[in-house]
């Protein structure tokens, strides 16, 4: 067999088999990214990480259905197949690179507006509502405390009425002495919430970005590799240039 056709044969058919595997890691990716949306969505009222996220998983769903068609094109060296397959992977590239685009342009907005919507989120917080328990977790899981720092409770009317303290979900984990008292810091998560988040939704996006750019890579030499095989194997049939040696 000829070494161009045998190359690329062997590119697209464990392109077809990563097609799973990459279908299975983008939609971890989305859902992960959604996930984290959906924790922390009180705090972000411009849902920029979700554009991203969406084409992601469509991406996924994609892949899954077409790999198969990817593998027996190859192995049947069919033209049609072949031109199909290569239709799939240019438009799953485009996606990824739409969506390497998007994430890129929306990594810089997320900070922008993330004060301003925990501002609010954190002067709501009266020990019942919806953004209670969405600030409670917020502090709980990222270990912080307020805003900017655990300062900025003093400001807010729940402060204001508990004597001057902060919530419990600002204690350290272990401290059961911990009452919420602003003048014992060393028994209080003190970092502010803003940061975390913010570098928590930055990490998270430039993860899936990374993962984009490496599964484009790979759909780009599976694209010249159907080109290879489909001219060589058009050559053959033409009696230019045998396939087999």
């Amino acid at each position: 067999m000829d070494c161009g056709i045998f190359t690329s044969k062997t590119v697209l058919l464990f392109l077809s088999l990563v097609f799973w595997a990459a279908g299975a890691v983008l939609a971890y990716v989305g859902a992960y990214v959604i996930k984290s949306n959906d924790n922390f969505g009180s705090f972000i009222q411009d849902k920029y990480t979700l554009v991203p996220a969406a084409i992601i998983i469509g991406v996924s769903v994609v892949m899954f259905i077409f790999g198969l068609v990817g593998c027996c094109a190859t192995l049947r060296e069919s033209k049609v197949g072949l031109s199909f397959f290569f239709l799939i992977i240019m438009a799953i590239f485009a996606a990824e690179v739409a969506a390497l685009v998007f994430s890129f342009i929306y990594k810089g907005k997320i900070n922008a507006d993330l004060e301003r919507s925990m501002s609010e989120v954190f002067v709501h917080y009266d020990g019942q509502t919806t953004e209670t328990k969405a600030v409670d977790y917020l502090q709980t899981q990222l270990q912080c405390c307020g805003v900017m720092n655990y300062t900025s409770w003093s400001n807010t009317t729940w402060s204001n009425s508990h004597n001057n303290t902060v919530p419990l979900s600002c204690c350290k984990n272990g401290t059961s002495q911990c009452t919420g008292r602003m003048d014992q810091p060393d028994l209080l998560n003190t970092q502010g919430c803003e940061g975390k988040l913010d570098q928590l939704l930055q990490d998270v996006l430039s993860y899936a970005m990374l993962v984009i750019l490496g599964f484009a890579i790979i759909k780009f030499f599976g694209m010249l590799s159907v080109c290879v095989i489909t001219c060589k194997a058009g050559n053959r049939r033409s009696g230019y240039q045998p396939l087999y040696a």
